[in-house]
This record gives structure tokens, C-alpha cells and sequence, in this order.
């Protein structure tokens, strides 16, 4: 079980070692690592310099001039920005795609383009949204993407479209999403320094419905990395770019 890839195709290739099947809760895609600001499609286009400074304004909130920063940015590059990012990120597709083990299942994170999975996605990997599926005897829900934010990233939808999906998928054994439910400890980056969002309809549905687990990523380095709500325990997978560790599940 991986989240938040982000670019490590050299680990994710080994992560579904001795394992039945891999599973993926998304952010393939690497637009600016906060932990090596060379690295991503931000400096790629506009330099460390540049990265560093937008690195500045988001921790500490400043989303408006992380804004204009960025249109100033822009403005002065030759070609269609929308062009430009997804010409990027199909190269980091086509090698993430191509370490997936088989079989793998997956769904979208926030950062990523789902427009363009299905393209890449060969026929070891399975994409689910707002899906179910069996494996190993258990039935495994799966939602993607994250709700909206200041950070405007390219998968985010509303509360009520996200709701509807956590509906389609009811009653499940594994409940695997991208964002966490909305609890302070599990949506608190102790490392950004806030809260990010996390999903109350996602907390409603695993106390309605008791799943065995429910398993998500998002926050890179959340104040409690797993709790319990009820009967369900709460998990955050872990920030594969960062450790290159999947989390196992066993039963």
C-alpha cells in the first residue's frame, strides 16, 4: 500500500515486492518537492530560486502572492501553460505507470490528472473511483481525488461530489481514499504546519458503516499517523516519496 508517490518510481518499482497485489491512493505526479525544491515540474520550468520563494509563501498562507508569483511566472514563458504542465506530466506518468506491479489497484490524489490514467494504465493496473472491488476475499472501496482548498490543485471537487462517491461505494471491508476523514490529529501536517482537508463525509461513513479499515495519505507528516474510530482502524499510509516504505496489509 503506497500514497503520495510523487515522482519515486525508483522505489514504487520494489514496493509491491512479496505482496499479492499493490495498492496506490495517488499524487503520482511531482510539481515541487518541499523537501528538495530542485526537484519537480515548478523548478524544471522556473528554478530553484523561484521554487523556494513559492515554498515560502504557501507555508506560511499566502496563497494570493503564491498566486500572482505564479501568473508573473507564467506570463513570461513561450508556450500554453495547460500544454506545458501536461506535457510534464505524461513523462512522469509513463514511468510511474510503468513500475506498477501486477496486479495493482489505484485512485486519483488531488495533485494528479485522471484525464490521462487510463491512457497509461496497462493491463496489470486497475483505476477505481468512487468503485468497489475484491481482493483476497475482502471488498475494498475506493475514492479519489481531495476537496477544495486555496491551493487550487488540478483534482479537487466539491463536498457534495465527493460525498456521492463515498455513497457509491457503501458498506466495505477496506475503505481506501487519498484524503483522510476530518479529524484534527489525521488532517494536522506537523511539518507544514496546518490543517489540510480531510473529508467529513468520509467520518460519517465509517462510523455508519464499520469498515475494517479505512486507509488514506495526503498529509505527509500528520500529528497521528493511525487512531481508531469505533471499530475501524484509521491509517495514513505513509509519504512514499519521502520514506520509499509501502505499508502492508495482512489478513
Amino acid at each position: 500500500m503506497v500514497s503520495d508517490v510523487h515522482g519515486n518510481a525508483r522505489d514504487l518499482a520494489r514496493a509491491g515486492e512479496g505482496a499479492d497485489a499493490l495498492i496506490c491512493l495517488g499524487d503520482l505526479v511531482l510539481f515541487l518537492d518541499y523537501a528538495d525544491h530542485s526537484r519537480g515540474i515548478f523548478p524544471d520550468l522556473f528554478g530553484e530560486e523561484n521554487a523556494d520563494r513559492l515554498v515560502e509563501l504557501r507555508t506560511a498562507r499566502r496563497f494570493e502572492e503564491a498566486r500572482e508569483l505564479g501568473a508573473r511566472l507564467w506570463g513570461g514563458v513561450g508556450g500554453d501553460r495547460a500544454t506545458l504542465i501536461e506535457q510534464a506530466v505524461r513523462k512522469q506518468y509513463a514511468e510511474m505507470f510503468a513500475a506498477f506491479p501486477t496486479p495493482t489497484y489505484a485512485t486519483y490524489g488531488n495533485v494528479d490528472l485522471p484525464q490521462l490514467w487510463r491512457e497509461y494504465a496497462g493491463e496489470g493496473t486497475t483505476v477505481l473511483d468512487g468503485e468497489r472491488v475484491e481482493i483476497g476475499g475482502r471488498v475494498f472501496g475506493f475514492v479519489g481525488g481531495g476537496l477544495k482548498t486555496p491551493m487550487r490543485t488540478p483534482f479537487e471537487i466539491s463536498d457534495e461530489e465527493y460525498a456521492a462517491k463515498i455513497e457509491a461505494v457503501g458498506e466495505v471491508d477496506v475503505l481506501c481514499t487519498h484524503i483522510p476523514p476530518e479529524v484534527p490529529e489525521l488532517v494536522y501536517d506537523t511539518v507544514a504546519r496546518r490543517f489540510e482537508r480531510g473529508s467529513r463525509a468520509l467520518l460519517d461513513a465509517i462510523r455508519r458503516t464499520k469498515p475494517r479499515y479505512s486507509l488514506f495519505g495526503h498529509v505527509h507528516q500528520p500529528l497521528a499517523p493511525r487512531m481508531r474510530i469505533g471499530a475501524t482502524e484509521c491509517v495514513n499510509v505513509g509519504h512514499f516519496a519521502g520514506s520509499g516504505r509501502p505499508w502492508a496489509l495482512e489478513w
